[in-house]
């Protein structure tokens, strides 16, 4: 009987129960033992953060957001911060001892279920520990190359779509500018999916450097055209040209180097607005709503897949690699090729040429 373990890590995203359910339902179709490892890396660092996962244990998981196992994005094993007796955090190196566990609770297989930075991590227990990993993509950002699709991301653009449809009627009732800041550090998908969806007249995703007297000029036009409000839609990490990305704060992040903390470009874009236009204008920061509620049918889809295929993988023993969508079908894709790069919105994409077509304005 083989026994395999999964953890979820880096941030939630609508999906990570269906995969969950799909590991366990799969697993024991086979014959096998699952356990899910909590926070991440914890159960393998203690057993008491382990759970043993049974068809009757995930039945009803699959439409709930969030995860049953819960995730972190600061357990990395090879960087761990841990308090000393001073009262400092430290950042250690315990991925020995997440070895030690792995081998001595007679774990066949680990199904890293995450973004860039956990699926970076299990890479590195694969080609230095030795530890048999499969990967299973997950990020409402969906920039994680070799898959065509993320699960979480459809969900997220769903619930930014909707809330730029309800934002449509106040901005009318009142001339207002709303300005909606969305999720996307790297990569616009999520901006330029709902923005297009949501009849946006400005979107600025971080691949496309923006003018302000281009996104002026747009809303100004707006008013020639009887027209007295606007829906603008920003990534948190889009940037105007010749600046620098605005952000909160530095953290650390799953594979223990210091990343910003995104946020506020938002505000800036909608005062910057203000002053150049004199129109009301109001900003927005859906944050964390992305990433939570029911999963839509094709995160649900996705996710069930690619929980399927990664205990097909694990039983033909095809290790250090990452479940994948390539056009319809779920395929084995290397790990170190998943990770090498964040994907990109193509600046020649149709949904680029579609949205400068409907005349939406994307700051160049």
């Amino acid at each position: 009987m083989k026994k395999i373990v999964i953890s979820t890590g880096g941030g939630d995203a609508p999906g990570l129960n269906a995969v969950i359910y799909a590991v366990t339902k799969s697993a024991h179709y086979r014959g096998w033992e699952v356990y899910g490892s909590h926070g991440g890396y914890k159960g393998l660092l203690d057993p008491d953060e382990l759970v043993r996962l049974t068809p009757e244990m995930v039945e009803d998981i699959t439409p709930t957001g969030g995860t049953i196992l819960g995730s972190t994005n600061k357990g990395n094993p090879f960087a761990m911060p841990v308090e000393n007796l001073a009262g400092e955090v430290q950042l250690r190196d315990v991925s020995d001892r997440v070895m030690q566990n792995f081998t001595r609770m007679g774990f066949s297989c680990h199904i890293a279920v995450g973004g860039d930075g956990s699926l970076e991590i299990a890479h590195r227990f694969a080609t230095e520990k030795g530890m048999p990993v499969i990967g299973v993509p997950k990020t409402i950002d969906n920039d994680l190359q070799a898959t065509h699709r993320t699960f979480g991301c459809d969900t997220a653009v769903a619930t930014a779509t909707d809330a730029l449809d309800k934002l449509h009627s106040t901005a009318k009732s009142h001339d207002r500018v709303m300005v909606v800041e969305v999720m996307g550090r790297d990569s616009g998908w999520i901006a330029i999916n709902s923005g297009i969806s949501g009849c946006a007249d400005v979107i600025l995703i971080p691949e496309i450097p923006f003018n302000l007297d281009s996104v002026c000029n747009k809303i100004n036009d707006n008013e020639l055209h009887h027209k007295h409000y606007a829906i603008v839609v920003v990534a948190e990490g889009a940037r105007a040209k010749d600046t620098e990305v605005i952000h909160k704060a530095t953290e650390q992040c799953a594979v223990g180097r210091q990343e910003v903390l995104l946020g506020g470009v938002g505000e800036w874009v909608a005062q910057q607005i203000r002053e150049k236009t004199g129109k009301d204008t109001r900003s927005l920061v859906l944050g964390h709503l992305q990433r939570g509620g029911s999963p839509t049918t094709f995160d649900r889809m996705l996710a069930l897949r690619f929980g399927g295929a990664a205990v097909r993988l694990a039983e033909q023993e095809i290790f250090d690699h990452m479940v994948a969508l390539a056009a319809t079908d779920i395929i084995a894709v290397p790990l170190a090729e998943a990770i090498k790069g964040r994907k990109k919105v193509p600046l020649d994409s149709d949904k680029v040429l579609t949205a400068r077509e409907i005349g939406i304005c994307l700051g160049d």
